[in-house]
């Protein structure tokens, strides 16, 4: 299955909660840096986290597990890193 274009959008913006709960969190702190497992216990503390995705060829959305999302935001994190 070809990835659609609003999964390329999902880890960004699972990242970017993630990063805006670390400021609320830590406010006087500059600089914030945190590692994967760390990103990774915060998509596991909400118990019912999916991603809906449209399969095209179905017309409907396909639920996705949190599985699912760590590994598109590991893809994401690696693109970032150039590795």
């Amino acid at each position: 299955m070809t990835v659609p274009f609003c999964c390329n959008l999902l880890a960004p913006g699972i990242c970017g909660l993630f990063e805006r709960k670390l400021k609320e969190l830590n406010p006087n702190m500059k600089n914030i840096s945190y590692e994967v497992s760390d990103l990774y216990k915060y998509i596991e503390s909400y118990p019912d986290l999916c991603a809906l995705v449209l399969d095209p060829q179905l017309n409907a959305y396909v639920p996705y597990a949190k599985d699912w999302i760590k590994k598109r935001i590991f893809t994401h994190l690696k693109k970032q890193a150039g590795t």
